[in-house]
C-alpha cells in the first residue's frame, strides 16, 4: 500500500489531532516504533508518558501500554484516520474476531482541532489520563462535544 503524503503546500490548513495509542504485543517495541513513525511523518507537538493498564473487555491477554500524542497534520480528518489505520498495518496490526483482544498497535483519534470526537475519553481512564497529560504539557484545552 502506498504511503499517504503528509506534507502539502504551506497555504494548506493544518489540523491538531490528539491520538490515543495502545499496545500489548511487544508493547515497548511497538510503542517506540509508532512514536518514531508518527514523529517523523507528522509534526509532534506533545506526548504523554506511557502507562500500563489492565485489559478492558477480553481479560485473557497481557496488560496494555497506553499513551497519547498531539500532532499537527495538513490531512483532513478522514484522510488522517485512514493514515492511522495504515500505520497500524505497518506495525503488524491484525484485526481478529475479538474486538478488545491483543494488538500490536491501536491508534484512535480522541480529539480533532480541540474538540473531543471519541467518547472513550469520557469512558476510560487509560484514554483520559494520557490525553490530560498531553493537554497540560501543551497548554491546550478541549471543547466538550455536545451529547444528543
Amino acid at each position: 500500500m502506498p504511503r499517504m503524503p503528509l506534507h502539502t503546500p504551506t497555504n494548506t490548513a493544518h489540523h491538531e489531532c490528539l491520538i490515543s495509542l495502545g499496545t500489548n504485543i511487544e508493547p515497548e517495541r511497538h510503542f517506540n516504533e509508532a512514536l518514531s513513525i508518527l514523529s517523523s511523518e507528522c509534526e509532534l507537538i506533545a506526548r504523554s508518558e506511557a502507562i500500563r493498564t489492565a485489559p478492558v473487555g477480553y481479560q485473557h491477554q497481557p496488560d496494555f501500554l497506553n499513551s497519547a500524542l498531539l500532532v499537527r497534520t495538513s490531512l483532513d480528518h478522514d484522510a488522517f484516520r485512514a493514515y492511522l489505520k495504515e500505520v497500524e498495518n505497518r506495525l503488524g496490526r491484525v484485526r481478529g474476531p475479538i474486538k478488545s483482544g491483543p494488538r500490536t498497535m491501536d491508534l484512535d483519534i480522541v480529539a480533532w482541532d480541540g474538540e473531543v470526537i471519541d467518547d472513550g475519553y469520557y469512558q476510560h481512564s487509560y484514554v483520559r489520563r494520557p490525553v490530560d497529560d498531553v493537554l497540560a504539557a501543551s497548554g491546550r484545552s478541549l471543547k466538550q462535544r455536545a451529547h444528543s
